[in-house]
């Protein structure tokens, strides 16, 4: 019996709308399963350009009813398609009879066994592998699964009949399981009779003779109970027979008076030290010296040329500061203290950037190393991917181990340093689960002399999964989850799919995503329904976050496999751009970037430059030549070279995450794909215990409060809405009520506003301001009807905190879609006695432009990478686009915010915009009434800063009053800009891409006098929106021109700034800080009255502190740098030349 054609099993809410929107029918539907409730359904409804969903809930007999009102006696059916027939009727309480079924769409059956090789891919046997096994054979499991599928395409009807009239035994499944199982019968057997001869001779008053033994040689034909029952023997034998041996032993010991011989412990093989390390660099234009690193002892020796004693040792507490450069990647800028009042700096430029970065990782190390902390605040992650093949691995892995080979890869001087973490997926693995983890552990301690401990194992017939971390780490992982997802033929067999491991690193939490999707060149669109289908069923992470997008109930998730993802070239051109290494034009025809840019998979993932060749398709035996030639019996299958093997990842925001290197091997040659890996450097929390007790008085407690909350959602329903808030700093989760106002006048979009009534005070469990720093708020906006969920989004707290509300704005996310925005004011109030903090390790390297710069701000377009102070998954460097829905509710055309002329640089510079973020301060700066507001009363201009709404005339065409600054600096999500014609999707619904696509061709008529879009209206606030997103990315070149032209013309007018003269002199405390790279903290001094360079020379520790410089390095270095200077020299800036 197949279930009807209207029901859609699990798709999503916004797939459904989209099926129904499609369809345009009033009395259109669709039955799928329901989100919020397991085991029930949602009817959804289409009914003028609306969608209704009910819910069809299950009672305790199994019946089937639509979910009704209080007191309205409810319907109830035996089978859903009895309950859908019954409301084809006119007059039974629908808004419209459910007339037209929207059928769904039949799935792919073309989907080959293994396309990569050839090779047919089985499940893995129940015996581990030993030796050098080639392919597999059919043995006991696949077997099995002949039986299974026996069973499931012809005796499955017979017995769903039996059950439909009343007999309860399914016969026909039993008989497929004992003959199934048959073969189990004998090895239990076997297993069991030596382990009862081994429990014998440390049992002296034998037992009788077990009943299951006598039950096995007295049945012919076994069953299952027998079965189970031979089982559980084996489990109670395995599980006391330690026991039992140890008090045989102990009793024997007693008894007899024995000493035991002292066994000398083997101890693990200590870590290998780290080797004195030296790097030739240049100083100044022609001078040249030598850098030597000693991570043991803790120092830093500078050695001029031609000199046999070191000219300076510097101890690792004395550096302050390491600044790389983005202009010149091989340049670095040493901070360090020479004595208690005097700070110097040292460029050095390394004979390359990978020179560059292996210095700063030993410094970084050195700095741990000799940390006093009990719990490290930063860690190193090592993710790799292989599809093996299905042949046996090489005897040395060193390469893929220790990252080596080809693209981004460690330098020969820290490739040996052991990572914390070493996480690897295979696919095709044909080696025994337990021969396969041995294996990789002795690998690793061969090559670091470290006896890593297994974290977890996952499989799914060939693909595995491997968490592996340092023994002292043991300790500090908790909450372990494992799970699968199959997504091979019919979703049904594990030759493809996914694999998954998560965990608690103490406050950290981390995801890990293995898998093999769909092969085949033509086969996009099945490999994106693979990745929606493992997002969708994988059951990882805390189980209170289980209705939450996958992607976002880890503070880290990495996500990698054979992506099998190709390229659309022909084979010759392919090979052309190969030989030539000119990676960007094969990137630009990949299909995973190209899915990821029209925001079909991978959704605010991030991933770092491909600079290898293709991993696969490779001849065995060597990497000299591609195969994209298969000679198959239909005939000659091309396989064009491409990068199938990814590693991508996905982080909070304002958590700290930093891709240090991402490559292939160029000698391992096995497989016909190449080991690909990825290291990270990753900030984590500790599991934080306060200092001391809260007090009990509201102005002791922190508190999170909200002004307003403002939701657009892409939907065709009305329902009424609440938020749902779920933090690891709260003791539960807090409901809101229901939105106060909703405007649905545009077809597809559904706008929801909450004010302060309606949004709860939230009251962290910890009131500290350090612990509140590393905390994240998870907001789900939900329907009163239905309880499921509209999108998701996630809120860094580090941004919020301070006694004024900030703005925020992000994205909403579900099942991997992005599915509206998200907008509002809030605060987080931290009381004065729990504001003390501490540097995290992370924070004292930063990223910083050439000082060759101007000293005002420049806005040339940045490299591809944004340059950042340090390396924070921040929010995005905004574009100068506004998500189009605010456009449409608020009347105000996409073409104007695109028109270079009229606004203002989208954001700060680069310097500033990856500013670097210190505990308290917000990475965006306050909302400020400026030029344009000074005339308006003082009311007015604090309605201004602190509302999101604006009273505006009727005579204007916006519904909020945007200056031209603010028609800039409205920042708009990645995913509404569309640059492809809609046509050629395919796709008709009534979408948010759709809508962005029709704003971006309106012809707009210029501005008449005295609306709010007029030239000649001064220049209100500006409205800096905090975006809290992961990916960062650089906005339209043309934008960045046309701001670059107009930088003489129109500053960026700050609170208490003014433009620079012909000099280079800075006339202000903000320009002043940008000369040492710390501008971020400029807002703040602002704000506790820090505007005039002549009194901020006497600021104290404290006035810093107050005003939100939390860093003590930086304080000591801003103190540093004013103590140097007289009043003359305080006008010219900080001196950041070396001294004499």
């Amino acid at each position: 019996m197949t279930a009807a054609s209207w029901y859609h099993q699990d798709i999503s809410r916004v797939v459904a709308e989209d099926l129904l929107a499609k369809a345009g029918k009033d009395g259109c539907f669709l039955v799928r399963d329901s989100e919020s409730v397991s085991g029930a359904y949602a009817l959804c409804l289409l009914f003028q350009r609306h969608v209704h969903t009910y819910r069809i809930l299950p009672d305790e007999e199994g019946l089937l009813s639509v979910q009704t009102i209080q007191g309205i006696q409810a319907k109830c059916f035996r089978t859903l398609t009895d309950l859908i027939g019954a409301y084809q009727q006119p007059n039974n309480g629908l808004v419209i009879p459910l007339l037209y079924p929207v059928n769904r769409a039949r799935e792919p059956v073309d989907e080959d066994s293994d396309g990569e090789d050839g090779r047919t891919s089985h499940p893995p046997s129940l015996v581990p592998h030993s030796g050098n096994i080639v392919g597999s054979t059919s043995g006991p499991a696949s077997d099995f699964m002949g039986f299974m599928a026996e069973y499931l395409s012809h005796h499955l009807q017979l017995d769903l009949e039996a059950l439909r009239n009343g007999n309860l035994q399914l016969r026909h499944l039993s008989t497929a399981l004992v003959t199934a199982c048959r073969g189990l019968h004998s090895e239990i057997d076997f297993t069991l009779a030596g382990l009862e001869t081994l429990a014998k001779v440390f049992d002296p008053p034998a037992s009788p003779r077990s009943p299951v033994r006598e039950q096995s040689l007295l049945a012919s034909d076994p069953d299952l109970e027998l079965l189970l029952s031979k089982i559980s023997t084996v489990n109670h034998l395995l599980s006391s027979l330690e026991k039992k041996v140890l008090k045989t032993l102990q009793e024997t010991v007693t008894k007899h008076k024995l000493a035991l011989p002292s066994v000398a412990v083997a101890h693990p093989p200590a870590a290998k030290p780290m080797a004195v390390q030296n790097f030739e660099v240049k100083v100044g234009k022609t001078q040249r010296a030598s850098l030597t690193v000693d991570v043991e002892s803790g120092t830093m020796a500078i050695t001029k040329r031609g000199c046999s004693s070191p000219e300076e040792t510097i101890s690792q507490d004395k550096i302050l500061q390491l600044i790389k450069y983005q202009s010149m990647q091989s340049k670095v800028r040493l901070v360090y203290d020479r004595d208690q009042h005097r700070s110097l700096t040292r460029d050095f430029i390394f004979q390359n950037a990978r020179k560059r970065e292996a210095f700063c990782q030993l410094l970084q190390l050195m700095k741990i190393q000799h940390s006093n902390l009990d719990e490290p605040d930063l860690i190193s992650v090592y993710v790799g991917t292989w599809n093996m093949g299905s042949a046996p691995p090489p005897r040395s892995m060193a390469s893929w181990l220790t990252s080596r080979g080809l693209g981004r890869t460690q330098d020969e001087t820290t490739a040996g340093i052991p990572h914390d973490i070493y996480v690897i997926g295979t696919q095709e693995n044909s080696l025994g689960d337990r021969e396969w983890v041995e294996f990789l552990r002795a690998s690793l301690k061969t090559l670091m002399s470290i006896d890593f401990r297994v974290v977890a194992l996952q499989c799914l017939w060939s693909i595995k999964i491997v968490v592996l971390v340092k023994p002292e780490h043991e300790c500090r992982i908790s909450h372990v989850n494992t799970s699968s997802v199959k997504t091979g033929i019919a979703n049904t067999l594990g030759n493809k799919g996914a694999v998954g491991v998560s965990f608690l690193f103490n406050g950290t939490s981390f995801g890990f995503v293995n898998c093999h999707l769909a092969s085949g060149s033509e086969k996009t669109h099945r490999r994106n329904q693979n990745y929606s289908d493992i997002l969708r069923s994988l059951v990882l992470g805390d189980k209170r976050l289980s209705s939450f997008d996958l992607t976002l109930r880890f503070t880290h998730l990495f996500w990698f496999g054979d992506l099998n993802y190709r390229l659309d070239m022909e084979v010759q051109d392919i090979l052309a751009h190969v030989n030539k290494k000119e990676f960007e034009a094969l990137l630009a025809v990949d299909q995973l970037t190209l899915e990821r840019e029209k925001n079909k998979v991978f959704l605010r993932f991030s991933e770092e430059d491909i600079s290898f060749p293709p991993t696969y398709r490779y001849e065995r035996g060597s990497r000299d030549n591609y195969v994209w030639q298969k000679f198959k019996t239909t005939g000659v299958r091309i396989n064009v070279p491409s990068w199938c093997d990814r590693i991508l990842w996905k982080s909070r925001p304002e958590t700290h995450v930093l891709c240090n290197s991402y490559g292939c091997t160029d000698d391992i040659v096995t497989s016909d794909h190449s080991p690909v890996f990825a290291t990270f450097e990753v900030g984590v929390t500790s599991q934080f215990v306060p200092r001391k007790a809260s007090g009990s008085s509201a102005e002791s407690l922190a508190c999170i409060e909200w002004d307003s909350i403002e939701v657009i959602v892409k939907t065709a329903s009305r329902s009424k809405c609440y938020i749902e808030f779920h933090s690891y700093c709260l003791e539960e989760s807090q409901r809101s009520g229901e939105n106060s106002s909703q405007s649905s006048d545009i077809p597809g979009f559904l706008k929801l506003s909450w004010s302060a009534k309606q949004l709860p005070v939230l009251s962290p469990i910890l009131s500290d301001l350090e612990y509140l720093l590393d905390q994240h708020l998870l907001l789900s906006i939900k329907g009163m009807d239905s309880c499921e969920s509209y999108g998701e989004c996630c809120i860094a707290m580090r941004s919020m905190i301070g006694s004024l509300a900030q703005q925020f704005e992000t994205f909403l996310f579900h099942r991997g879609e992005e599915t509206g925005s998200m907008r509002g004011w809030m605060k987080v109030r931290v009381p004065k006695d729990r504001r003390s903090t501490r540097e995290r390790l992370y924070e004292w390297i930063s990223f910083e432009t050439d000082e060759t710069e101007s000293d005002f701000p420049t806005f040339s377009k940045p490299a591809l990478r944004a340059v950042r102070s340090r390396p924070l998954s921040l929010p995005d460097a905004a574009s100068s686009y506004t998500n189009p829905a605010y456009f449409i509710f608020e009347g105000v055309p996409n073409t104007w915010a695109q028109c270079p002329s009229l606004s203002e640089p989208p954001y700060r510079p680069a310097s500033d915009t990856q500013a670097d973020r210190h505990p308290g301060h917000s990475p965006c700066r306050r909302l400020q009434s400026l030029t344009g507001a000074q005339a308006s009363s003082s009311s007015s201009k604090e309605q201004l800063q602190r509302s999101p709404h604006y009273p505006v005339s009727e005579t204007t065409s916006c519904g909020h009053q945007l200056s031209l600054s603010q028609i800039g600096r409205h920042k708009r999500p990645k995913s509404a800009i569309l640059t492809r014609d809609p046509q050629t999707s395919g796709d008709c619904s009534l979408t948010a891409l759709h809508m962005a696509w029709c704003l971006s061709d309106v012809d707009t008529e210029a501005p008449k006098r005295g609306s709010c879009l007029a030239p000649s209206q001064p220049e209100g606030r500006k409205n800096l929106l905090r975006h809290t997103r992961s990916a960062l990315e650089p906005p339209p070149q043309s934008f960045w021109e046309g701001a670059r032209s107009q930088r003489d013309t129109r500053q960026l007018n700050r609170a208490g700034e003014w433009p620079c003269g012909s000099g280079d002199h800075p006339r202000s405390v903000g320009m002043w800080l940008s000369r040492l790279g710390l501008e971020q903290y400029e807002a703040g001094l602002y704000e506790n009255g820090w505007d005039d360079l002549e009194f901020f020379r006497n600021i104290t520790d404290q006035d810093l502190l107050d005003a939100g410089v939390l860093s003590p390095t930086h304080r000591k270095l801003i103190q540093a740098k004013l103590h140097e200077s007289s009043p003359r020299s305080l006008q010219q800036g900080p001196s950041l030349k070396p001294n004499p």
